[in-house]
């Protein structure tokens, strides 16, 4: 029997018909696994983590074949479960073993599924919700008994979210069912592996947790693309680029175009195809496109039958396609990790570098683009911050438990406590989040539809009727999108979806992009929008999304360029000659100080904060201090705020901008502004679709977006009336302040802001403001004014900040 790290013979062939020999890191995880220890690998993109994750489980399975499930595969994505069923496929039939592996998601036909829990294979793929549905069922008590490995891809993606408290819930099910079973976690970029380790382990005991380090691969080749005539003022899409784009694309064998919006990357692939005088193929693809749009995006790309993929983050991860030889980022990556992500995709060769090109989209995302490549040179990854699990989630996952069998409060209490993100959990709140699923809570409680489980006589909690486990099952999942309208054409086939919001606002005539095509609107149905193709000019979707914002340690490094005049001569003329002018006009801030500008301008006075602490952040900042404002008699008209700036403009002279950022404003005018804003009933909806007190779907039928949101709007306007303390409610507020809000560094922002404040005052705009300001005309502006106006009134507030008299 082979010890420690040697193959068995099989593996041993294999690898030398390939020409390949073992890396050192997919030995020591071989080593990890024969001494039965959980593992983490932290190993760049191209060091074959996947096969060094596997590795354990083929040599166990050939050397002594088990007849049922012994290794789960959980994966952020679908298609990167069926992308590496593929990849594995390739060595088992070469090999000539007889190990099944088989794929489970969303989109597995309900027979196989069946069939799954009735015989697994050796080797199941499936998805963290894909696997908290397997558990509800009565037979996962005993489908497990003969686990021995679970494998965690790409855990980084989603360890540090509810997906990631969904699947240490369900690692602590399966501990309860299969205590001596490995866990086993796969990630190219992680900033502190420790953390990632207690995340991992049973109890968060991170000694249990074996790390082992890839071998660093070739460092990447990243160049900043600069236009041929001069970094633009303002616009975050890098289209002034494009001709440039297609000239990378054209002169690469396949090229992988990454946006951060679903709605640039429609943009880019228009303005691609404008520039595409070679007729090349090229490819959209991004999370709204329709399952069979996006299949056929990666078949063509796998296949090598495209030069080009313009790609959002359905992208970042995983999708193995060897012939990618250049990444190209539109617009600020905004953070060096997700930069590192997206580089990986090109070139899966570790001894060779990958290819990418930045396309800032103005001066300050120049900067941006030079923090986030020094980051990646200095091998610094962007922080994840690990929180305590929430309610909503918890709740799901009870539910689940309770669909396979009844459960004793206590017991299930000390399960729930073996995942890390609620080993605090208190008695207290675990009695309130079985209670909320056994009736809703107080005043919902007259009625049936959420009394969904029964405490018995025996003390054991059980489902109060057989319907509710259908409810659930139809139900599960963590991932809740923004109301959507399905896009397809009136013979039936279906594009995908838009938002909504923008859905709603078309009429029959209206035209769109939309999967790389321009659509006419026939009529607008409940939950359809039918569409004909069209050669007429169309609008780019919009999207709510998440909007990305810059990661604190890249804010850091802009703030470091600002001040260290030694590294302007690293940056292109026109980006040096306007923080030179900046320095003149104005000041330059250290990194420890907070310069906040007033000046008038048109008319206005106008305050500018450089708070470099992202979009999300500065818009809630922006709603509070108008109020503020509004308050102290300063007559605001409005804001306008970046990843970098907040500009706030109003009638009178902001005298003394200490006043406006002083931290009770968190304690005061941030908890009104929530409760009446659409926030916390965005947030509301979201946990009470996960936490299964509203359906998205009924046996038999799907419900609209509107109708969700009337329904949980309606329980939102009850709850807050007659049960402020509700469960639900105070996960929306937790959910509210932590995600949508950026709080955390708003806090900070304001608790500082007094000590650290520079203030400048003014006679005008300065030439650091200009990026912001632009932003003003952008929003106020007529509709129907071309681009090129806005181009031309850019250019002149410009030319008045960069004016070296007065």
């Amino acid at each position: 029997m082979p010890t420690g790290s040697q193959l068995p013979q099989p593996l041993t062939d294999w690898f030398a018909a390939r020409g390949w020999t073992p890396r050192r890191h997919q030995l020591d995880m071989l080593a990890a696994g024969r001494a039965g220890q959980h593992a983490l690998l932290v190993a760049p993109t191209g060091a074959g983590k996947t096969l060094a994750g596997f590795l354990p489980t083929l040599a166990e399975l050939i050397e002594a074949p088990v007849d049922g499930l012994h290794t789960l595969y959980i994966s952020p994505l679908k298609a990167l479960a069926v992308d590496v069923q593929r990849n594995l496929l390739t060595p088992i039939e070469e090999m000539d073993v007889p190990i099944r592996v088989e794929t489970r998601t969303g989109d597995t036909p309900s027979d196989r599924k069946a069939r799954q829990r009735a015989r697994p294979p050796q080797v199941l793929m499936t998805t963290p919700e894909s696997l908290s549905l397997l558990l509800s069922y009565p037979d996962s008590l005993t489908m497990f008994d003969t686990l021995k490995t679970v494998v965690i891809d790409e855990v980084h993606a989603f360890a540090s979210g509810k997906r990631g408290d969904l699947l240490s819930l369900c690692l602590a099910r399966l501990h309860a069912l299969v205590p001596g079973f490995r866990r086993v976690a796969l990630s190219a970029t992680v900033a502190d592996p420790d953390a990632y380790r207690a995340w991992l382990a049973p109890y968060g005991d991170i000694d249990t947790v074996t790390l082992v380090q890839g071998e660093k691969g070739a460092d990447p080749d990243i160049a900043i693309l600069l236009p041929e005539v001069r970094v633009p003022w303002s616009g975050h899409s890098g289209i002034y680029a494009i001709e440039q784009v297609m000239a990378e694309i054209e002169t690469h064998r396949t090229t992988i175009v990454f946006c951060n919006t679903r709605g640039l990357a429609e943009l880019v692939f228009q303005q691609l195809w404008k520039a595409n005088r070679l007729s090349l193929p090229i490819g959209v693809h991004h999370g709204s496109l329709s399952l069979e749009a996006r299949q056929r995006a990666e078949g063509a790309m796998a296949e090598g039958r495209l030069r080009a993929l313009v790609a959002t983050a359905s992208l970042d991860l995983g999708v193995d396609w060897g012939d990618v030889d250049c990444v190209i980022q539109m617009g600020a990556p905004k953070g060096s990790s997700r930069l590192l992500q997206r580089i990986g995709r090109a070139n899966h060769r570790l001894d060779e570098p990958s290819e990418a090109v930045l396309v800032p989209g103005n001066r300050m995302e120049y900067l941006e683009a030079r923090a986030a490549l020094d980051a990646v040179e200095a091998g610094e990854l962007d922080e994840d911050v690990f929180r305590a699990g929430t309610l909503d989630v918890l709740a799901q996952h009870v539910m689940a438990c309770a669909c396979a069998a009844p459960f004793g409060e206590a017991e299930m209490l000390q399960e729930v406590r073996a995942a890390l993100p609620y080993s605090a959990l208190d008695q207290e709140v675990f009695h309130r989040v079985l209670n909320f699923i056994a009736d809703g809570g107080y005043s919902l409680r007259a009625y049936d539809r959420f009394k969904r489980l029964t405490l018995g006589k025996d003390g054991m909690w059980r489902i109060s009727h057989p319907s509710f486990v259908a409810q659930h099952r139809l139900n599960a999942g963590i991932i809740v999108e923004a109301p959507m309208l399905e896009v397809r054409f009136k013979n039936g086939r279906r594009l995908g979806k838009v938002e909504e919001g923008f859905g709603s606002s078309l009429a029959p005539g209206d035209t769109f992009f939309f999967a790389g095509m321009a659509l006419e609107v026939e009529k607008v149905e409940l939950t359809d929008l039918i569409v004909r193709a069209t050669a007429k000019q169309a609008r780019i979707p919009s999207y709510m999304g998440a909007r990305l914002a810059i990661t604190s340690n890249l804010a850091h490094r802009v703030r470091q360029y600002l001040h260290d005049r030694s590294q302007w001569a690293r940056f292109p003329d026109d980006v040096r000659e306007w923080l030179e002018a900046q320095a003149r006009r104005s000041a330059m801030p250290t990194p420890e100080q907070l310069l906040v500008e007033t000046f008038p301008h048109e008319g206005r006075h106008h305050m500018i904060c450089y708070s470099f602490e992202g979009w999300n952040a500065h818009q809630s900042l922006g709603m509070l201090i108008t109020r503020r404002m509004e308050a102290m008699g300063l007559k605001p008209i409005g804001f306008v705020a970046n990843d970098y700036a907040l500009a706030v403009y109003g009638l009178e002279k902001i005298e003394d901008p200490r006043a406006l950022f002083s931290p009770d404003i968190l304690e005061h005018e941030f908890v009104e502004w929530v409760q009446q804003s659409a926030l916390l009933k965005r947030a509301f909806r979201e946990v009470a679709i996960i936490g299964g007190l509203v359906e998205r779907q009924h046996p038999g039928k799907r419900k609209s977006g509107r109708q969700v949101t009337f329904s949980t709007d309606l329980i939102y306007d009850v709850l807050r009336k007659y049960e402020p303390d509700h469960l639900l409610l105070r996960a929306a507020w937790a959910d509210a302040r932590a995600r949508m809000t950026d709080v955390g560094r708003l806090a900070h922002l304001l608790d500082t802001a007094g000590e650290r404040m520079l203030h400048v005052d003014l006679d005008r705009v300065t030439p650091l403001a200009v990026p912001v300001l632009i932003m003003i005309g952008r929003e106020t502006v007529a509709q129907g004014v071309t681009e090129d106006e806005l181009l031309i009134e850019a250019e002149a507030i410009a030319t008045e900040a960069m004016r070296l008299d007065g």
